[in-house]
């Protein structure tokens, strides 16, 4: 991945080939209620792209994104409203990451996404505000394993209501401009239930309509929707709608879908897409839809020891954090590390340092204790 703001990621695609976001499911059957929840959003609400060049109103058009490498140092990020749903940290935030709604992002969202191309790490924050200490404010944040099928605790937020990645389903000029969108794209609805279709973890729900959508639940461009019309890059987004769909992450604007902003974006273009309407998409089978009443459980990860190689020392000196975990999907430590593969790292507290460690898989999180002694 290159590094900068909206860096290309030269081909690379974050998660397996078998990760939600990345299947294809040209073929997948229709949910039999496809008909039933069109009607419901509307079948005559126009698709827009929530994305473009320069700016709107003061603002970029987009949510944006910057890749950082080894030398973008950890920061604490401090939380004021999901905490107890949100990864700890530290994260490689830049002091002037670009946030959603730059150079006024005001009170949208402002959204934060950084991928590190060292460790192939994606940290993604919500209502975000720097700190002029180099920390960061945020309602919520997580991280996200580029290289793995990581989900988020059930009934867990993560910077997106559905508690999905938000960077996995942009639309990124990079990848028009190979030809391809290998993907499925983030979209937005104004009404949705409490429900959630996999690989959604968590619903915002306003509407108790039973043909409401639920979180995750993906639309597909029919394959009978003629995109010959259309220009050569926005063919390439209506033929990734029609091989990979669009999955609602969000309450919002009806049919708008995501992207990252671009100056190579054309607007005039992009909105040749409002032709499309939501009557030529349809339902992808829902199953399994969750709700309270079924929402899955099981057992949080266990973590059999979390140890230091040594638990008094002199300011600077080299520790070893060593652990012994299982059924977790990632694990983080806090502070100085954050988010960490592997059975061990090396710390140097200047200070008494209290170390924890955090095992996250679908069912919950738990943590253990360590602390160093700095004489």
């Amino acid at each position: 991945m290159s590094l900068g703001q909206g860096g290309s990621l030269n081909g690379f695609v974050p998660f397996p080939a078998d990760n939600g976001w990345n299947l294809n499911i040209a073929t997948a059957p229709v949910d039999p209620n496809s008909a039933a929840i069109i009607n419901f959003i509307g079948g005559t609400a126009a698709v827009h792209a929530d994305f473009g060049s320069g700016q709107y109103q003061g603002s970029t058009i987009g949510i944006p994104y910057v890749v950082v490498g080894a030398g973008q140092a950890p920061v604490a990020i401090n939380f004021t409203a999901y905490g107890d749903e949100s990864d700890p940290g530290p994260m490689p935030v830049p002091a002037n990451a670009q946030i959603e709604g730059d150079p006024n992002p005001g009170t949208g969202d402002r959204h934060v996404l950084v991928l590190d191309n060292q460790n192939c790490w994606l940290y993604e924050l919500y209502n975000s505000h720097p700190q002029g200490d180099g920390s960061w404010n945020a309602d919520s944040a997580a991280v996200w394993d580029l290289l793995a099928n990581e989900q988020r605790p059930y009934g867990w937020t993560s910077a997106d209501a559905a508690g999905l990645s938000i960077f996995a389903g942009l639309a990124r000029y990079d990848e028009v401009a190979s030809g391809q969108i290998k993907h499925a794209l983030r979209y937005t609805l104004i009404h949705s239930r409490a429900a959630i279709v996999p690989p959604a973890s968590h619903w915002a729900a306003n509407s108790s309509n039973a043909n409401a959508a639920p979180m995750g639940m993906r639309l597909r461009l029919k394959a009978s929707f003629d995109i010959s019309k259309f220009s050569a890059a926005n063919q390439v987004i209506l033929k990734g709608l029609q091989q990979y769909g669009m999955i609602m992450a969000d309450n919002g604007s009806n049919m708008y879908i995501s992207g990252a902003p671009d100056d190579r974006w054309d607007n005039d273009d992009l909105h040749n897409l409002g032709q499309l309407t939501a009557s030529d998409f349809e339902v992808v089978a829902m199953n399994p839809i969750y709700t309270q009443a079924n929402l899955p459980s099981g057992a949080a990860p266990s973590i059999a020891s979390f140890g230091a190689s040594a638990t008094s020392v002199s300011a600077g000196t080299s520790v070893t954090l060593q652990w012994q975990v299982s059924g977790a999907s990632y694990l983080t430590v806090t502070p100085q590390v954050g988010a960490i593969r592997g059975t061990s790292v090396i710390v140097a507290p200047s200070g008494t340092t209290t170390y924890t460690l955090s095992a996250t898989n679908q069912f919950g999180r738990t943590t253990s204790t360590v602390t160093v002694t700095v004489k």
